[in-house]
């Protein structure tokens, strides 16, 4: 999830209402990041399978694409919901609007041309030109390796087809004219080699759009000197969740965790390696982090995240990662 404060560039929009001229343009003028590549992905075996996992376990394009069973820890995946969409995210989270996640299955965008999905993925506009709200990070994915976007379109191609039409996406003023600013031309950068883990460790944090949810935003831009220092809240049912500090504090964060325990605590949560997860009631300990997902990514790729989360500039700020509305005023603890 990525949390947009409602009242992202608001100074903007004023100046805008007051230029009927300038005005018109924010709102049919824009976005403009070009006409969708002339691409043909060819679906090779190895492009399909780097592709499945990045969406599901780096990227976890189905995280938000996918019913997610909140009665169960971290709310994994349902069975059988695979790209579907229409998973949603409003005002009483934070947005400024209600939006849905779309049908990305063949049943939702398999009209779409392979550069039409690559264009929405990287720059952030749907097959008609029009501005993708920013919960999915295309900002993030315009910096990856279009290598890695087009095996992502590669793999989408092969999910099942799921007859699911989510209602459309609604921005509230004066998103509604901020969100055409949003959409940028993409800055890709080619995919680091493995062997260089803090490097590789930066693109997958990248990848998995890491900032987004470690990292406080006021008026939809991250507080200077936080930088994935945690305490972005999410609200759900009966709790308050906070993200976790994952700079190299040694108090607040992660320096006094090792390599071996930072993956550990990631595998801990791996399907594949017999993890189910536990029903969570009203108000037990919850989380919104796709735990049973991430948890898919190799040991590797894993330590070349902490290796690089390692190089951070150390920031003291504790975090109460989980609050009942009882307790959510309490002063934070270290986590």
């Amino acid at each position: 999830m990525k949390k947009i404060v409602r009242y992202l560039g608001i100074a903007l929009a004023v100046v805008l209402v007051g230029t009927g001229g300038a005005l018109t343009y924010v709102k049919f003028g824009l976005p403009d990041v070009g006409p969708p590549p002339a691409l043909t992905i060819k679906a090779t075996a190895a492009r399909i399978e780097r592709g499945r996992y990045l969406a599901n376990h780096v990227s976890v394009c189905l995280d938000c694409h996918s019913t997610r069973d909140w009665r169960r820890f971290s709310g994994p995946p349902v069975p059988g919901t695979l790209g579907k969409g229409g998973d949603r995210f409003g005002p009483e989270m934070g947005f400024p609007g209600t939006f849905y996640a779309r049908n990305i299955t063949p049943a939702g965008v398999g009209r779409w041309t392979d550069g039409e999905l690559f264009r929405a993925i990287t720059a952030g506009v749907d097959r008609h030109g029009k501005a993708l709200f920013p919960l999915m990070p295309h900002p993030a994915y315009g910096r990856m390796d279009p290598e890695d976007v087009k095996a992502m379109v590669a793999y989408v191609r092969t999910l099942k087809p799921i007859a699911s039409q989510p209602p459309p996406s609604k921005a509230d003023f004066p998103m509604n004219f901020i969100l055409n600013t949003l959409p940028r031309k993409p800055d890709f950068e080619n995919r680091p080699d493995p062997g260089n883990a803090i490097a590789h460790g930066r693109y997958l944090v990248n990848a998995a759009a890491c900032t987004d949810c470690h990292t406080k935003q006021v008026e939809g831009k991250p507080v200077a000197g936080m930088a994935f220092a945690g305490g972005v809240e999410f609200n759900v049912p009966g709790a308050v969740i906070r993200s976790a500090n994952l700079t190299p504090d040694a108090e607040t964060g992660l320096g006094r965790w090792t390599k071996a325990a930072f993956v550990a605590r990631f595998k801990a949560h791996d399907p594949a390696r017999g993890y189910v997860p536990h029903p969570v009631g009203m108000g037990e300990r919850q989380s919104v982090m796709p735990w049973t997902m991430y948890a898919g990514m190799t040991e590797s790729d894993l330590g070349a995240i902490y290796a690089y989360l390692r190089t951070l500039k150390p920031v003291r700020h504790p975090v109460k990662t989980f609050a009942t509305p009882a307790t959510a005023k309490q002063p934070v603890a270290a986590n």
